[in-house]
């Protein structure tokens, strides 16, 4: 069996986590880009999401994760049953996402589903792959917002969609995967082709949002919804 090696060492991040609600059960966070959601073997990627919040929140614990270059949306439960009863609803599908993402090139369709089964090879790490062999179902959806150009350093063009994108399943880089699949990388993305188009090389971060996130709040049973705008 291949062992994986992770050699990332995530570069410091100074942007601040931004609370959004709180209570006695749960918290509601804006992640900032360039942050991991938990802290790797490595002691240099001591810093993370985790991390900085179990200080202020002892005994919090991560329900899911966002991928390091993606900022957004992060439900966080403050103790076991919680995090229980939350874990629940994402198993069950019942905890609906919604993304911002930025994709190379002009999308033809105004919507559409993604439906390609993803594997994970030690050999490929960390790298996702399609693989309708060995890979599990993967389905995500997608909507055009806007379709435009956006003028680089150097007065080229470059054609961007933004778009909505809706994970029905919750695999490992399902996003950044689904859209290589498509033919339209995210932007920035660079493990899935978001750095290779003519004009992208110098893209600050992964064009990736989690802009809304719905569940039901474990405790009162109210139906919460959180909103967070795309900073980009």
């Amino acid at each position: 069996m291949s062992t994986i090696i992770d050699t990332f060492i995530a570069p410091p991040c100074h942007d601040r986590i931004e609370t959004l609600y709180q209570d006695d059960h749960l918290v509601l966070i804006n992640k900032p880009a360039g942050l991991l959601s938990l802290s790797g073997k490595n002691p240099q990627n001591l810093d993370s999401v985790h991390h900085r919040l179990v200080q202020i929140f002892p005994g919090c614990t991560l329900v899911h994760r966002l991928d390091f270059g993606t900022s957004g949306l992060m439900v966080v439960a403050r103790n076991k049953a919680i995090n229980a009863a939350l874990c629940q609803q994402f198993s069950q599908r019942t905890v609906t996402k919604v993304y911002s993402a930025l994709l190379c090139g002009h999308l033809s369709e105004d919507e559409g589903v993604i439906e390609a089964a993803i594997a994970r090879d030690p050999a490929l790490f960390p790298l996702m792959s399609i693989c309708d062999l060995h890979g599990k179902p993967a389905r995500s959806r997608y909507r055009v917002v806007k379709r435009f150009y956006d003028e680089r350093e150097d007065g080229t063009l470059l054609p961007l969609t933004r778009v909505e994108l809706t994970p029905e399943t919750g695999r490992t880089h399902q996003l950044r995967i689904h859209c290589q699949h498509l033919g339209h990388p995210i932007l920035g993305c660079d493990l899935y082709g978001g750095l290779s188009w003519p004009g992208t090389e110098r893209t600050p971060r992964l064009m990736l949002h989690a802009s809304e996130l719905n569940f039901i709040h474990p405790v009162s049973q109210e139906a919460m919804t959180a909103r967070s705008d795309s900073p980009f």
